[in-house]
């Protein structure tokens, strides 16, 4: 299969700087540009009919259609071609073929660059550094730049991604630094998506905490390697063996041990260790052989976007090909501007930015999303038409399709043969049946199929597990655990399917079956709606009452129902009565008070959250 072609000059294409495009000026494809007769060889890249395959390479059509009927197939000159009967057709009449993939303008995240091995040069590698809350991130980036960044962020922690350069050995690395607290996973995900190496530091004091895990899933699903990097040696009665055994849990084995993961005990606050840990970068960027070609239009993704006051939309972007210059127009998602001003971490003025480098620009005509991939063209026009494609392209897929995997596409998949990984989040009441069910769940891998594990932890299904889900196309499974109406809302959005189970050998029949391409579902849960209780009385002769807020959906009476208590499932049962003031009414609705009693349960308290739920069969 031909890759992407990049037309320079003497196609016509206006060039700038002497950097080739890699898309066409041209209004709209023509039939020559997608079946033709190169040297012998025919050429096509979109299905081709009787009639057009006939004039392609000038065989009479009765020819065509004689030949096909002695073979058995009976066809008319508007009938569509499949791959295989073009391929017999051309051998038959003395050409060699070829298909070729064409990638418009409008979808430059598809291109697939082959840039001639004279043009690529070394690039900067760029290095996430990924972790826990507190765990000294920033503190990191500071020992390296020698700056004082942590000093001045709220609380000491991390609000938005910063992305810095750095002259090590006399070779530049760029730093992404990525909040670890727990509300900025999606940021940590966009890092892992755009990053070349990641920094896992840990604290060798605290040791592996939930949001390592999580830095770790992110950086196993973009298949980044890691180097570790203990930090914290410097107080008193750390144990950096503890941290390296530790990880081991989690598929991360340090070299000390056996593997393949370099490690460095560092203090990010003293300085020890700095060196060898920058070392260890440079080396794990040697043998990447990073490279690209800076003398094309610019390509790379968006860091983080924010509307200032002054200037208008601004947004920090990492240009990942190319280079892009203050003058370019470029295409960000859905939007489009002219690059009016661009400048580095340190707030200079730059007149261009070369692969690997972060670099602020305004001039955008709105705030784009963080993790938008962005592109530079050479005229507003051309901009302008791509930016509008992209946005007409993005309605008709949020209506059309979903983000990430369901069992049902997974199921489709299988019986197609065309999945070979399956990613899974295990969300479950106790950290035994969470490590219980990974191992189990690992264990139907086969031949062909492999389900891998990317996250199994204790605790109610949260938003940044469906956020890892949503980055790594994954299932979440959820083992006596339910999300709230929250996580339910953004996993909707997410397009991430969570499935619930109480009993394990359900839950692994369930992966069984899809794996084995005969998954039948016949009753699935549907949740009418949840109430927080407020208040409890106790009322001789009908025994606990909840004085409750209805926060989603609606209650009905007699309804099924689960007591969730900090996102677990203490008790399933029934509604025993439900009544608005004195009144026993058949339904509450969102945003009104209520009381209800649940039959043959009392132990309710202040702050748990009842679920009413009911069984629908779909096919």
């Amino acid at each position: 299969m031909k890759k992407q072609q990049f037309y320079s000059k003497k196609n016509n294409v206006p060039q700038k700087n002497n950097r080739t495009a890699n898309f066409s000026d041209r209004p709209g494809p023509k039939k020559a540009e997608y079946a033709k007769v190169n040297g012998g060889v025919f050429v096509y890249s979109k299905p081709l009919s009787v009639g057009d395959l006939s004039k392609a390479i000038n065989v009479p059509t009765p020819a065509i259609i004689k030949y096909l009927f002695m073979q058995g197939k009976l066809v008319t000159v508007n009938q569509i071609l499949d791959d295989d009967t073009i391929g017999e057709l051309c051998l038959e009449f003395g050409y060699d073929f070829k298909k070729e993939k064409v990638v418009d303008a409008e979808h430059f995240e598809e291109i697939e660059i082959n840039d001639d091995p004279s043009c690529l040069k070394e690039r900067p590698a760029v290095v996430t550094v990924m972790g826990h809350v507190d765990h000294g991130k920033t503190t990191l980036i500071d020992a390296i730049r020698n700056s004082h960044v942590a000093d001045t962020e709220a609380g000491g922690i991390s609000q938005a991604i910063g992305a810095y350069q750095k002259e090590i050995n006399g070779r530049k690395v760029t730093f992404i630094d990525t909040p670890g607290h727990a509300a900025f996973a999606e940021m940590r995900a966009r890092g892992a998506s755009v990053t070349d190496i990641v920094i896992l530091i840990v604290a060798a004091d605290d040791g592996v905490m939930p949001q390592t895990i999580e830095a770790i899933g992110h950086a196993q699903a973009a298949n980044v390697p890691i180097i570790v990097a203990v930090n914290k040696i410097d107080k008193p009665g750390c144990d950096p063996r503890r941290v390296k055994e530790e990880l081991l849990a989690h598929e991360v084995v340090v070299e000390e041990y056996g593997g393949d993961v370099m490690c460095c005990e560092i203090s990010a606050k003293t300085g020890q260790g700095i060196d060898e840990l920058l070392e260890a970068v440079l080396l794990r960027a040697e043998l990447l052989e990073l490279k690209a070609n800076p003398d094309r239009y610019a390509i790379g993704t968006v860091l983080e976007a924010n509307l200032d006051k002054g200037e208008g939309p601004k947004a920090t972007l990492l240009v990942q090909n190319g280079t892009l210059y203050a003058t370019d127009y470029v295409v960000v998602g859905e939007i489009y501007g002219k690059v009016r001003r661009m400048t580095n971490e340190f707030r200079a003025v730059l007149k261009s930015a070369e692969p690997a480098t972060p670099v602020s620009v305004i001039g955008l005509s709105a705030v784009p999303s963080a993790g938008d991939r962005f592109m530079a063209f050479p005229t507003e026009k051309q901009a302008k038409e791509v930016a509008e494609k992209r946005a007409l392209a993005k309605k008709e897929a949020a209506r059309a399709g979903t983000a990430a995997m369901s069992l049902s596409d997974l199921n489709n998949l299988v019986n197609a043969g065309k999945v070979t990984d399956t990613n899974v989040v295990v969300k479950a009441d106790t950290d035994g049946s969470a490590q219980a069910l990974k191992a189990s769940l690992e264990k139907l891998s086969n031949d062909k199929i492999k389900v891998k594990v990317l996250l199994a932890q204790a605790g109610a299904i949260s938003d940044n597990d469906v956020l890892l889900a949503s980055a790594s196309n994954a299932l979440i499974y959820g083992f006596n655990v339910r999300p709230d109406a929250r996580v339910r809302a953004k996993a909707a959005e997410e397009h991430v399917e969570v499935r619930l189970h109480r009993i394990i050998y359900e839950l692994l029949d369930e992966m069984r079956d899809v794996m084995k391409g005969m998954v039948k579902v016949e009753k699935v849960e549907e949740v009418m709606g949840s109430a927080e209780i407020r208040h409890i009385y106790k009322i001789s002769g009908v025994g606990t009452v909840a004085g409750s807020y209805v926060t989603s959906g609606h209650l009905e009476a007699k309804a099924k129902v689960r007591v969730l208590r900090s996102g677990v499932i203490v008790y399933e049962g029934e509604l025993g009565s439900l009544k608005r003031f004195k009144d026993d009414v058949k339904e509450v609705k969102e945003g009104y008070e209520c009381g209800f009693s649940i039959a043959n349960f009392n132990d309710i308290k202040e702050g748990d959250v009842v679920e009413a739920y009911k069984m629908v069969e779909k096919e």
